[in-house]
């Protein structure tokens, strides 16, 4: 007997082989392919990324000196966030003084408040539009404060920085935007 083996069993191991080569190929093909639209995917910013949403149109705009309002991308592009002489400051007095105990004491304290902004004038709109709530708030706040505290240079810019993230808590909470810049005392009065 030979040791040959039968021509029917060639046919099939050579299937095998081809069948093995074609799968290997197209799964080769996917997988660059699949990668290939990834990569564009990715150039193009739909995946992965900073995704820049776009901005608001209802939100304020800067001012810049010259007087023309622009974006806070188009501000920040023009002059950097600690250059702000660039851009054009507003003030509004807030009409009504702020009169509250102090605590721990029998002291009280009355003060005269004004705000600033870089912004147009959509942001002192809200400011009046929700003032009791800006008033309501920066009592709370002067209700907590030490006469003596109140008495020294520090404690007053102290008591100016967190009216200003009051105020501009309150505002983001009732408008979604705050851009309250300072807060100036045009009267305190402290006894």
């Amino acid at each position: 007997m030979s040791k040959t083996k039968p021509d029917d069993e060639n046919p099939k191991s050579k299937k095998k082989g081809k069948l093995k080569t074609v799968l290997f190929a197209t799964g080769l093909i996917a997988l660059l392919g699949g990668g290939g639209a990834a990569g564009g995917f990715y150039a193009a910013g739909m995946i992965g990324g900073d995704h820049e949403e776009p901005e608001d149109p209802n939100k304020p705009k800067i001012i810049m000196k010259d007087g023309t309002a622009v974006s806070e991308k188009e501000a920040s592009a023009t002059a950097p966030k600690e250059a702000s002489s660039a851009f054009k400051v507003t003030y509004h007095q807030i009409e009504q003084p702020f009169t509250s105990n102090l605590s721990n004491s029998d002291s009280f304290a009355q003060l005269s408040l004004a705000v600033s902004t870089y912004y147009d004038e959509r942001v002192f709109e809200n400011v009046i539009n929700h003032e009791i709530a800006i008033r309501s708030a920066v009592l709370m706040e002067l209700g907590q404060q030490d006469a003596i505290e109140l008495e020294a240079p520090e404690g007053k810019l102290k008591l100016k920085r967190k009216l200003r993230d009051i105020i501009n808590e309150t505002l983001k909470e009732k408008t979604g935007f705050g851009g309250i810049e300072d807060v100036y005392f045009t009267n305190m009065v402290v006894q």
